[in-house]
């Protein structure tokens, strides 16, 4: 299977906060969805892809090019729809879209015109007027008017009304159609990616804690509730994030074969969503196990 993106060993120290030698790749003809809490390393790891912050150490390769040495044309290929406003907030839609289109090469006037049609774009406001919606929509046309082969995206739909968070992404699994295209959703917003997600990576205090495909992560845990007396024995060793209350507990099983034998000890298993696998390891993590 052809990468699109390969990180290998990217650490990047700040005061108070380590990106600690994290390696992932994204395939080809996917999305990727990047989780973790505020905080955890995400937007860091987007700004190192991007060149936007200085590597401390390791290798970014994107479409086998080292992200550095070939800059201009890596970025030529890749969308990028951030989560805060990045054009000038005085220029109308359509001054700012005639300034970002003679940065790229690909640029398809046609194409731009077709989605600022379909997202009912108000190119004639200016980028201040505009809502938090229609500023995702708008970064949206602009990164999928010049044939990026790579989208990025850092929490898009954070603050979005579900109806055009919804939108956004049958806008991305119509994109990911192009089997040549990748898509990486960075979001805490686990929600959106159990809809569309093939791959999930999480990462959490600056460490890649599992990266695996959506359904394997789905399969292979299990939200497990049963009797303290379960904790007495060795099964404890297998549960992640336990939560203790008066006449029971609540835990993640992190494989299939070890939820299997909490339920003939007597628990109850329960299929898991992206969004309680991410609490129940960042529990863990918490020291609240």
């Amino acid at each position: 299977m052809e990468n699109i993106l390969e990180i290998r060993n990217l650490t990047k120290t700040f005061q108070g906060f380590t990106l600690n030698n994290i390696s992932f790749s994204l395939p080809k003809g996917f999305i990727t969805g990047f989780i973790g809490p505020n905080g955890s390393g995400k937007t860091t790891t987007i700004k190192l892809i991007m060149n936007l912050l200085r590597k401390d150490e390791g290798e970014i390769s994107i479409f086998g090019l080292d992200h550095i040495k070939h800059e201009s044309e890596v970025k030529n290929r890749i969308g990028f729809v951030y989560d805060e406003n990045h054009y000038y907030e005085e220029l109308t839609a359509e001054q700012m879209k005639r300034f970002v289109a003679s940065a790229y090469n690909n640029w398809d006037e046609e194409k731009f015109t077709s989605f600022a049609r379909k997202f009912g774009l108000p190119l004639n406001k200016k980028i201040k007027d505009l809502s938090r919606g229609m500023k995702v929509k708008f970064s949206l046309a602009i990164a999928l008017s010049h044939d990026a082969d790579l989208l990025i995206m850092d929490e898009p739909t954070s603050g979005l009304d579900p109806v055009i968070r919804s939108e956004i992404l049958d806008i991305l699994h119509d994109v990911i159609q192009d089997e040549n295209k990748g898509v990486f959703f960075s979001t805490h917003i686990t929600s959106d990616l159990d809809r569309i997600a093939d791959y999930i990576i999480m990462i959490y205090k600056g460490e890649i804690l599992f990266n695996k495909t959506k359904d394997e992560l789905i399969e292979e845990h299990a939200i497990i509730k049963g009797p303290l007396s379960l904790l007495d024995t060795s099964l404890k060793n297998s549960l992640i994030g336990i939560k203790k209350g008066k006449y029971g507990f609540e835990a993640m099983a992190a494989s299939r074969e070890a939820a299997d034998a909490l339920v003939k000890a007597g628990a109850t298993a329960e299929k898991p969503a992206l969004e309680d696998i991410m609490l129940f390891y960042t529990r863990k993590e918490n020291g609240n196990a």
